[in-house]
């Protein structure tokens, strides 16, 4: 097992004592920003083949997603037999899950264990935030400093820095003003929260709210949850894994992952290829009950038009709404609850509790109108004319999806142009890899890729594998820039476009076209072509010598 390093020291650099001068910058072929599970792999990738390699951590810990979102109740929605890496059948074969959906915990040891495994620790600096990038064309390097002081000169930058890292923290009006405890579910506090006797407000009802308010309200004398927009949510349908369902999985690995890799989102389930139209009503019921009781995002899956056609969504609108009835004992209540927009235009919530949490005498629900939340005070909220008292408020807005990460670092490319200039209308990625303008630095999973819309571990290792066959290739032809043409940028953008709109993705506010901050352009950010397509379509530029990019020799 590899020694945890020291935030901010660079093994083998020098550290006098008594000397105040800031060492050199360090020199490397490629800086990693962020050790989630893209840095991590990205990491262990570039120095399987030769590269100098180094990731920097905003957090005391990897894990990325899994390190920040510590809420209560915090758990992934894909099943945890295909949400691991691909890359190590001897890792595959040795970890063990306990249950069919990893709860954070988990998950976060996990990610540990991978960092020990292959003693990843002494070249990741923790506690390390990236302040700036800068590329400096004369020398054809990323200048980066950190908030430690640390700083590297890189001949590729690659931001890991995750779809859905920078947590949204609404300005309300008098949120500082308020007496109790605040907390935010992507940045919750790592030891235990005890809501005994305390009343609690949340503010949201996405799918963090989902999985958090069930637990809370377990332990708190009232629970008011405020809600903006009501969200579909199917139930898990969580349970322990046994040795034998493990094992079974394990032994069929290789076909089961073939098997995802030609499906939409990388998922072990497919989209059935028949219209939800074409069979009578009660047919689509008993299907979709069949889907219910299974649990999970698949769900969706059980007609392949319910993405693209109204008539076949309100089939499965109308079914998750009698369920809401069924579930929720107050009429007036489970008309609050339900949503009125096409279901998966919103991310799809996993919860095995969430409607039954309202069924208790200290939850209650209370719905925003136009206006939303008028302002906090120091006892609580004020919406709708009213005021609702708590000691603690739990935020739940969600995150900056996709591009805030990103946001919050002052990247500067050719010239000086600013990353937030460059994507003030939206994000313009080739491929969801690289922008023009912005030589040698690379995304994984970024804005006009399959991310967030498929099963992140596939998708993370396929960009992975692609940036390090890159930077092969850079190497051994000795090209010291490569950079995306404008007009193979435009292009992708502009199919991307085309197919979203094909889509009913477009019809609602969702925080897929970047919705839920204010000021931030709608622009539909996941390429929703499917996996198969987008996969064919990178393996095709890299086969051509790198289609599209601009290859500068030095």
């Amino acid at each position: 097992m590899g020694a945890r390093n020291t935030p901010g020291l660079v093994p083998g650099a020098s550290h006098d004592e008594g000397v105040d001068a800031m060492p050199e910058p360090t020199r490397l072929d490629a800086l990693i920003v962020g050790a989630g599970f893209a840095g991590l792999y990205m990491l262990h990738k570039l120095r399987g083949t030769g590269f100098a390699a180094r990731a920097v951590e905003a957090g005391s810990g990897v894990g990325g997603t899994w390190y920040w979102n510590r809420y209560p109740g915090a758990r992934c929605d894909v099943e945890s037999m295909f949400y691991c890496y691909q890359f190590d059948d001897a890792l595959s074969q040795d970890w063990e899950w306990t249950e069919r959906y990893p709860a954070q915990a988990e998950i976060l040891r996990y990610a540990e264990h991978v960092a020990d495994r292959f003693e990843l620790w002494p070249d990741i600096s923790l506690n390390t935030r990236v302040a700036s990038a800068a590329w400096d064309g004369d020398e054809a390097l990323w200048r980066v400093a950190t908030d430690t002081g640390e700083e590297f000169l890189a001949r590729s930058c690659i931001m890991a820095t995750g779809c859905l890292s920078a947590a949204n923290r609404p300005d309300f009006a008098g949120l500082d003003d308020f007496a109790g405890r605040v907390f935010h579910t992507g940045r919750w506090p790592h030891e235990t929260v005890d809501f005994s006797g305390r009343l609690v407000g949340v503010i949201g009802t996405g799918s963090s709210a989902v999985q958090a308010i069930p637990e809370i309200a377990r332990e708190a004398a009232r629970v008011t949850v405020f809600q903006r927009t009501a969200s579909y949510v199917v139930p898990a349908n969580n349970r322990p894994l046994d040795a034998a369902e493990q094992a079974d999985i394990k032994a069929r690995y290789p076909e089961l992952r073939a098997a995802a890799r030609k499906t939409f989102g990388g998922f072990a389930v497919a989209i059935a290829q028949q219209s939800a139209l074409a069979v009578p009503e009660d047919e689509c019921r008993e299907t979709l009950a069949r889907a219910w009781d299974h649990g999970g995002i698949g769900f969706l899956n059980s007609y392949r038009d319910f993405g693209f056609d109204e008539a076949a969504n309100r089939r499965a609108q109308d079914f998750v709404r009698q369920k809401i009835r069924e579930t929720v004992r107050d009429p007036e209540t489970a008309e609050k609850l339900t949503p009125r927009h096409v279901i998966g235009c919103k991310r799809l919530s996993l919860g095995d509790d969430y409607y039954a949490a309202f069924n208790r005498p200290n939850v209650e629900l209370v719905p925003l109108g136009e206006d939303g939340i008028g302002r906090i005070v120091p006892g609580g909220l004020t919406a709708g004319g009213e005021e609702y008292r708590f000691d603690d408020l739990v935020l739940a807005t969600g995150f900056d999806a996709m591009t805030g990460a990103l946001a919050r670092i002052d990247i500067r490319g050719r010239g000086g142009r600013a990353l937030a200039e460059a994507w003030r209308a939206g994000p313009r990625m080739y491929l969801g890899l690289m922008s023009n303008g912005f030589p040698n630095l690379f995304t994984i999973t970024g804005p006009g890729s399959p991310s967030v819309l498929s099963n992140m571990m596939p998708t993370i290792e396929h960009h992975v594998e692609w940036i390090a066959a890159c930077l092969e290739y850079l190497r051994d032809n000795r090209i010291r820039e490569i950079e995306p043409r404008l007009e193979a940028q435009d292009a992708w953008v502009e199919h991307g476009n085309e197919v979203a709109s094909k889509t009913l993705r477009y019809n609602c506010s969702s925080w897929y076209l970047g919705a839920n901050v204010p000021g931030k352009p709608r622009v539909f950010m996941p390429y929703i072509g499917g996996m198969p397509s987008y996969m064919k379509k990178c393996a095709a530029v890299a086969a051509s010598g790198y289609e599209g990019f601009e290859l500068t020799p030095g």
